[in-house]
């Protein structure tokens, strides 16, 4: 008689081990998953473009491409835009460029093209109308950006 009961208890002691293995792996597999997750993460942040161009001239020249071709990525991307919201900014003005039928747009920086302080967009709305207004430009780390902000005395 005290054998069935051996057995009886190895039976059960065999599936309690195989449930605690299969528990085992498959917190090990989301602990694995989790870290696989913040490393690709933290990779496309690190990869992530600076914002900006390199220099004064690219910074114009792809601010006049970007606003003439209303696309919005390209445009945020040249943003000195405070906290996460740069991207909303810029569909937002894209968007009201569109809408007024802007085309033509140019790009001139000054007062001095090497080092400027601003950046004079012109273009013309979808009645023929001229448009003009100023943007700061701003420089940090080698990287050109412009700003909606009125620039400094």
């Amino acid at each position: 008689m005290p054998r069935p009961v051996r057995l009886a208890g190895r039976r059960r002691w065999g599936r309690l081990g195989r449930v605690h293995i299969r528990r085992d792996v498959k917190v090990g597999l989301s602990i694995a998953a989790a870290a696989a997750w913040i490393g690709a993460v933290t990779l496309l942040i690190v990869h992530e473009p600076d914002p900006g161009a390199a220099s004064p001239a690219e910074l114009g020249e792809r601010l006049a491409t970007a606003l003439s071709g209303h696309d919005a990525d390209a445009f945020a991307g040249l943003l000195d835009y405070p906290g996460s919201g740069g991207g909303d900014f810029a569909k937002d003005y894209v968007a009201v460029l569109t809408d007024h039928g802007v085309h033509d747009v140019r790009v001139a920086l000054g007062p001095d093209a090497a080092a400027p302080s601003r950046a004079t967009v012109t273009g013309t709305l979808g009645d023929g109308r001229p448009f003009s207004y100023p943007l700061t430009v701003t420089s940090e780390d080698g990287r050109w950006t412009v700003a909606f902000t009125p620039p400094l005395p």
